[in-house]
């Protein structure tokens, strides 16, 4: 069996991605943007994750979250990039791990030696399942504008004392974004990662919704409009801009904007309901019933009010 024929063949968009591996889809689309780890094939003009690379995003996620500093993480990703392309067994008996100096990859089946103590280790076979199978993942109430991010676990003793980097300062935003006491030192973070980073399309999204939870939809949809200025492709941002063009009235546009969004994240569910809420005011019931269904397959949590309250709009576009 060869290396490529021992490795899934299929592709994985970053939303795909972000729900496999439980990470905010931003801060993919970050780790991108700055070439830390991300997609390597190219299909139809948009850029996919191979199995590999969901490998790659994967250790370093466990990295991250352990504190260690980003320069050190890339040089690490090196190891393992290098060592995937030689694997020539079955995907079950194969596994990375780390052992505080170097990601390896080993053979389950044999002794695995190191030369400090494990810090982390992870089954390819157990993650091609996942992938294959896709996560159970909660989605947000779709009638607000949705955070695109959450909090972050704090960094751990190997972490920079103060934030250094563009990918730092924005790190340290996403850890105070979730309390609502910090949200001005989030702010003062992300502006501080775009003064170090100007194309961080993300930082723009989430000051948008710094933005709208005070209260100022001038400045959140400024914000968004930002952010989609520099990433167009960028579905949170879209969403948001979306809802607050729909809370303003303006249905048509609304409409033409979830659309858009949906283009480049055709599983976003949230958007799907907006979309149907906005064009049963239009009038199209036959469509907004059928994203709603749509809707009610990609949301895993069918016992949550939104799954409700969709079933009970099916029934009466139904009527």
């Amino acid at each position: 069996m060869t290396a490529l024929a021992a490795m899934p063949e299929t592709t994985y968009s970053f939303a795909a991605v972000a729900k496999i591996l439980e990470i905010p889809e931003s801060k993919l689309r970050y780790w991108a943007q700055v070439g830390f780890v991300g997609p390597s094939v190219r299909a139809g003009g948009k850029m996919l994750f191979s199995f590999q690379d969901l490998i790659s995003v994967k250790a370093a996620k466990e990295l991250v979250d352990r504190g260690f500093a980003v320069a050190r993480i890339r040089k690490v990703l090196d190891t393992v990039r290098a060592s995937l392309p030689h694997v020539d067994r079955p995907l079950d008996r194969i596994r990375v791990a780390f052992d505080g100096d170097a990601l390896v990859v080993v053979d389950a089946g044999a002794a695995f030696e190191v030369t400090g103590q494990k810090v982390f280790d992870f089954g390819l076979g157990d993650l091609a399942a996942r992938a294959a199978v896709g996560p159970s993942a909660p989605v947000a109430g779709p009638n607000a504008v949705t955070p695109v991010v959450g909090p972050v676990v704090a960094h751990g003793s190997g972490a920079t004392a103060r934030p250094a980097s563009a990918y730092e300062w924005f790190t340290e935003a996403m850890r105070l974004d979730g309390d609502p006491a910090r949200l001005d030192d989030a702010a003062a973070c992300y502006r501080k990662a775009l003064a170090l980073d100007a194309g961080l399309a993300a930082a723009h999204t989430n000051l948008g919704q710094i933005a709208y939870r005070r209260g100022d939809t001038r400045a959140a949809r400024d914000a968004f409009e930002a952010a989609l200025a520099l990433d167009p492709d960028q579905p949170e941002a879209r969403f948001n801009l979306a809802n607050l063009i729909l809370e303003a009235g303006d249905v048509e546009l609304a409409v033409a904007e979830l659309k858009r969004a949906l283009q480049t994240a055709p599983d976003f569910a949230d958007a799907h309901y907006n979309l149907a809420v906005a064009l049963e005011r239009l009038g199209g019931r036959a469509q907004a019933r059928a994203h709603l269904e749509k809707y009610l397959r990609l949301d895993s949590e069918s016992g949550a009010p939104w799954a409700s309250q969709a079933r009970v709009l099916i029934e009466r576009l139904s009527d």
